[in-house]
């Protein structure tokens, strides 16, 4: 059974995302499924990061990105390639950070309380498999600490890192 490590918000932001992947590699430890792997991922992620409202994955599927394992109020459950923060990293396939959510072209809002957006797309073998997104009700809750942690974790989960 997975034990999880009390995690201290205020820690600096390198040193919290290098306990969450070492947590996440435990929780993974054992575990092929990779539904089961991105659940526990998306409750751990909600719990340990600070200032989110919605953590979870859009899987790429049938040439959309199809709703997955989250944690928080219910989502929005198919994006277009192109549409949206998730629908722009996918397509992209980097990164996207966004600092108030409504400056972003296009943007979809599952909840209205969410204010800043990180998305980051989970590749494998050039194969796009679906994105992470994190949502927070706070403007500029993510930075480049965050995309470097996020995209940890998404190396991890894909089985590159």
């Amino acid at each position: 059974m997975f034990a999880s490590a009390a995690i201290d918000p205020t820690q600096a932001k390198g040193e919290l995302y290098a306990q969450v992947v070492s947590q996440l590699h435990a929780l993974l430890a054992g575990e092929s499924d990779w539904i089961a792997n991105l659940a526990n991922s998306a409750a751990l992620l909600y719990h340990s990061l600070p200032g989110l409202n919605w953590a979870g994955f859009y899987l790429w599927k049938d040439d959309q990105l199809i709703v997955g394992p989250f944690q928080g109020k219910p989502a929005c459950v198919r994006i277009a390639l192109g549409k949206g923060v998730c629908g722009t990293a996918a397509a992209r396939r980097e990164t996207v950070i966004v600092a108030d959510v409504h400056q972003f072209p296009g943007h979809i809002a599952c909840d209205s309380a969410s204010q800043s957006e990180i998305v980051v797309p989970m590749i494998r073998g050039g194969a796009l498999l679906g994105v992470l997104d994190l949502d927070s009700p706070h403007l500029g809750r993510f930075d480049t600490r965050d995309r470097d942690g996020l995209e940890q974790i998404v190396a991890v989960l894909t089985g590159i890192g």
